[in-house]
């Protein structure tokens, strides 16, 4: 586990909820659980504030910033599921001339599935669910683009299947059960053991943001795995919570 994907996640799933601030040393804290050691946290900490995302306050604290604030929002929405969404038979549909520079390529990329889009084409990316954040994606990037509520007229389950490789995405929903079963079996009694293993838990299903779109049940393969996955997640999620929260009030307290 990388230690700037780490602290996406304590920001994230707890630390947002606290005032998205906290102490460096409290941050270390939190991550040595994990196995990530504080010179690694400190240098996390540097790049997330040099990206945007984290923000200096006094007392050798680091609070979200308003950018920071809005993607764990979003990303704590999408975890979740927590909105409520109702598709209307259309897809989303963008065009854009693909950017020849490789790293603006890679992030436009990023930010394309993140948000739940995928191509069927080179520079043609569609979603069931349009995303506002895209304009300031594509104004970051440089890249100008057209967008179009589509209406298709042919299999519109096939469609997606060109886009998304929902057999693929099954099978690491399955992997995903199979091997974090043992994980949240495992922890123990102590908060800090359960924090740790919530925390992978929520780690690894955080991943499936840039690959899932979360598709309408109208879209979705029949006994879909993503839906035994997010089920398990719940389960475990919400039965290891209250101790996880706890370790980490005791990491903000003594900091």
């Amino acid at each position: 586990m990388h230690a700037r994907s780490a602290l996406f996640d304590v920001y994230g799933d707890h630390l947002r909820r606290r005032g998205g601030r906290a102490p460096i040393s409290a941050l270390v804290a939190l991550l040595e659980p994990l196995g990530i050691a504080a010179p690694a946290v400190r240098t996390a900490v540097s790049r997330m504030v040099r990206q945007g995302w984290l923000s200096p306050t006094d007392g050798r604290g680091y609070a979200l910033t308003a950018r920071g604030a809005r993607r764990m929002e979003d990303s704590a929405t999408r975890i979740y599921r927590t909105a409520d969404r109702a598709w209307h038979g259309e897809l989303d549909m963008v065009l854009f001339a693909p950017p020849t520079q490789r790293r603006t390529r890679s992030q436009l990329t990023a930010a394309l599935r993140f948000w739940g889009y995928a191509p069927l084409a080179p520079g043609c990316w569609i979603s069931p669910w349009p995303a506002n954040e895209l304009d300031g994606a594509f104004a970051e990037s440089g890249v100008d683009f057209e967008r179009f509520g589509a209406a298709h007229r042919g299999d519109t389950v096939a469609l997606v299947r060109r886009a998304w490789d929902l057999d693929a995405l099954s099978k690491r929903y399955r992997a995903f059960v199979s091997e974090l079963e043992p994980v949240v079996a495992a922890a123990g009694t102590d908060d800090s053991s359960a924090y740790a293993a919530r925390f992978r838990l929520v780690h690894e299903f955080r991943v499936f943001l840039f690959s899932d779109p979360q598709l309408p049940e109208a879209l979705r393969p029949p006994d879909w795995e993503g839906d035994a996955a997010a089920a398990f997640f719940d389960t475990h999620a919400a039965r290891l919570r209250p101790a996880a929260d706890r370790f980490v009030d005791s990491c903000l307290d003594a900091k």
